[in-house]
């Protein structure tokens, strides 16, 4: 309420009161005022009147919420549905313009700060997150695949000679499929086995160089968060390697910015070598709703190339829902995820591990892994050929969900390509597994239950393998009887 209206209240209702209401209001208006100046993420998060308030001043700043508007043109932002509208905030002409998402829209100015807000907002979230020296930033309205696909495509017009890229193997799909995607053959670099863990290959990788030729490589498409008991790549290193033949550097981040490690390992490569950009996962990092990702680099103008690849315009969800996220947790709430999250994975990682222990297995030693563990099942494996499988099954009808059970020479064919034991990130681990996480949002009520779970689980297969065995036994007395008699 501005000054006129306030003055125009005073004469409705006792001016003391009026002018104490402004003030209330005014305190809201001080939070919005600090972050259109700073456009930092504030220490302390929002209440959601204020984010409410902000989002609906933002709303009525688009032409499709003005009151005269008459618009006759094919996208005026007109929605059928209510409840879309106001699922949305009314905030409906998206982000971005026809050439470039990072565009401002004359007709939208509010969804425009919207967009710059957020992207602004995020940047600081990553640097306190690790990667001081991070330049520039930006949400896309798709997940991390699809943005390392939009990547590829903007170097593509740097080095037109171009056709492979050096991918150090991690057995997940849609990282795979990027590369395939945006035309480009992916040259598979098998890890090597050190102890229990699985890591890069740095002699490999610098030999196929050598042997394709640095002109004729897109880039070397790396990883940091992954599955145990692969680890993330040797970020460093493999960041002076591109540096030494002057080969571009990409960084699959899926669910990196919540690991204090993996952004460790981004800002040392960035300090010592090359990386140009590096992308992370939204819904894993900051717990929203699927659909978003956030591309950031150390050149602002490699970036801003990147954003001008993407055609058309962008929804705005994705940039709606974190910067609604990231106001509500504020600085001081986020780093308390992230604190928790450690603390919950020391606390797997030491419960895992007497369970494993009881069940004659053993936690594998991966110390570089800073999200993931896994657990051997060669028990298992070795009484049953279906067992570890039928593990997974058992946990997933128990209502367990996230953990993975690797059994041993599983071959898959992606896009033409053959892996062999795929999901194990090599041809031929040692024994079979299982992995569980501890990811940013994990409580210890969620440890517990899985350890409960998979404990009975376990102790059902035991009960079931001495059962056969006695079974077994008793056949092969019977048979040696029935020889007797002969």
């Amino acid at each position: 309420m501005n000054a006129e209206n306030q003055g125009c209240s005073e004469r409705l209702v006792t001016a003391a009161y009026v002018r104490q209401g402004a003030q209330g209001r005014r305190a809201h208006e001080l939070r919005l005022r600090a972050l259109l100046e700073q456009g930092k993420c504030p220490e302390d998060g929002w209440d959601e009147s204020t984010i409410e308030l902000f989002l609906h001043e933002l709303a009525i700043m688009d032409s499709n919420n003005f009151l005269g508007n008459c618009g006759v043109g094919e996208r005026e932002g007109r929605v059928a549905s209510g409840l879309v509208a106001r699922r949305h905030y009314r905030l409906i002409h998206g982000i971005g313009r026809s050439g470039d998402i990072s565009a401002v829209q004359p007709k939208a100015a509010g969804s425009s700060l919207l967009n710059k807000l957020t992207n602004s907002v995020v940047l600081d979230v990553i640097k306190l997150a690790g990667v001081r020296t991070v330049t520039s930033c930006f949400v896309v309205p798709m997940a991390t695949g699809m943005s390392l696909t939009l990547c590829f495509l903007t170097l593509r017009h740097k080095r037109p000679k171009a056709k492979y890229i050096i991918w150090p193997r991690i057995d997940q799909k849609s990282c795979f499929k990027s590369m395939i995607t945006a035309g480009f053959e992916p040259v598979v670099i098998e890890n090597v086995l050190e102890g229990d863990e699985l890591r890069t290959d740095l002699k490999a990788v610098e030999a196929k160089i050598k042997a394709l030729g640095a002109e004729n490589i897109l880039c070397v498409h790396s990883t940091t968060s992954c599955f145990a008991p692969r680890v993330p790549d040797r970020l460093e290193e493999l960041a002076v390697i591109c540096a030494n033949y002057d080969i571009p550097h990409i960084v699959n981040n899926a669910y990196g910015v919540q690991s204090s490690k993996c952004m460790h390992l981004i800002q040392q490569g960035a300090r010592v070598g090359r990386i140009d950009a590096f992308v992370q996962s939204l819904d894993k990092n900051f717990m929203v709703p699927v659909g978003g990702a956030i591309i950031a680099g150390f050149n602002e103008s490699f970036i801003q190339e990147i954003s001008k690849m993407y055609p058309g315009r962008a929804s705005a969800s994705p940039s709606l829902d974190v910067l609604i996220t990231l106001l509500s947790l504020g600085t001081s709430g986020y780093k308390n995820l992230l604190k928790e999250r450690k603390e919950m994975f020391s606390y797997l990682s030491s419960e895992l591990k007497k369970l494993a222990d009881n069940h004659n297995e053993r936690l594998l030693d991966t110390p570089h892994n800073p999200i993931s563990l896994a657990m051997s099942l060669k028990n298992l494996d070795e009484t049953n050929d279906a067992a570890v499988t039928q593990l997974g099954s058992m946990l997933f009808t128990r209502q367990v969900s996230g953990a993975r059970v690797v059994p041993c020479g599983s071959v898959q064919t992606v896009n033409n390509y053959t892996f062999k034991g795929f999901m194990s990130h090599a041809n031929d681990y040692p024994c079979a597994y299982l992995n569980a996480a501890s990811a940013i949002g994990i409580k210890k009520q969620d440890v517990d239950v899985f350890l409960k779970r998979l404990d009975k689980c376990l102790k059902t297969f035991r009960k079931e393998a001495k059962q056969e065995k006695s079974i077994n036994e008793i056949s092969d007395a019977n048979a040696a009887t029935e020889q007797l008699k002969d």
